[in-house]
């Protein structure tokens, strides 16, 4: 119970919240588009979700100053690759959040002359290039773990005992990718901080990847992975020891 109080009194919590359902409802609608007996509740669903997706927009004012407190920080990290990633990822943040803001001030009439699909386009583009960031820093992180793996004895007679254990598979697989593929899991399941940045980002990629027209998929692909990306989001946030550092 603790948890959710601490959950809900903060902004991102409930924007966390409010993203889970926005998305959880564009699945639901997608699955029940064709169901002419579920009609009503599928226009119900949508209602719910625009309505979400407004509310949202009121969370995230202001959130841009936090990008570039971020982006001032990470300049401060002596990994230079660390560095050049998180700095960009968060510069374009704040510039998504600049972007959104003007979007929903055009929403209710505080400004007239401005083009809502451009800016809208602007923030899509803004996204991806936040997100393409965050995902080279954890490739990034995943190789340096996984050098450091190799390195380590102990593990290498795991990788040999690994590798006579399969060896039927040996004879169908290189054995180089099947140690690779055995050092990348067992690197990802000993740090989950790490795995779930990574299929957080590759989830939420796939939403400005729609909109820029990159790469077309359905609402039902694009609920799915928000709606997944919504509920790590809320995970790390309930427990910070699975956020990703730095």
């Amino acid at each position: 119970m603790d948890t959710v109080i601490k959950l809900t009194s903060q902004s991102q919590g409930r924007d966390r919240i409010f993203r889970a359902t926005q998305y959880a409802c564009a699945l639901t609608v997608y699955l029940l588009r064709k169901n002419s007996e579920k009609r009503d509740l599928v226009d119900k669903l949508k209602s719910l979700e625009k309505n979400m997706s407004a509310g949202r927009k009121l969370f995230r004012l202001g959130n841009a100053v936090n990008s570039i407190e971020a982006a001032k920080r990470s300049m401060q990290l002596s990994d230079r690759v660390l560095c050049l990633c998180l700095t960009a990822a968060n510069i374009n943040r704040a510039l998504y959040f600049i972007c959104d803001n003007l979007v929903w001030a055009r929403s209710v009439g505080l400004l007239r002359n401005i083009d809502k699909d451009r800016w809208n386009l602007n923030a899509s583009r803004c996204y991806f290039y936040s997100l393409t960031m965050n995902l080279i820093r954890d490739v990034y992180v995943i190789l340096q773990l996984m050098l450091q793996r190799r390195k380590d004895a102990r593990f290498k007679q795991k990788i040999e005992h690994h590798l006579k254990e399969s060896s039927e598979a040996a004879e169908v697989i290189i054995p180089q990718l099947d140690a690779f593929v055995f050092v990348l899991l067992e690197t990802l399941r000993s740090h989950p901080t790490v795995a779930l940045d990574t299929v957080k980002n590759i989830c939420d990629l796939f939403i400005p990847l729609d909109k820029l027209g990159i790469y077309k998929s359905n609402a039902g692909v694009v609920g799915f992975c928000g709606f997944i990306s919504s509920l790590i989001g809320i995970v790390t946030l309930a427990q910070p020891s699975l956020r990703i550092k730095p």
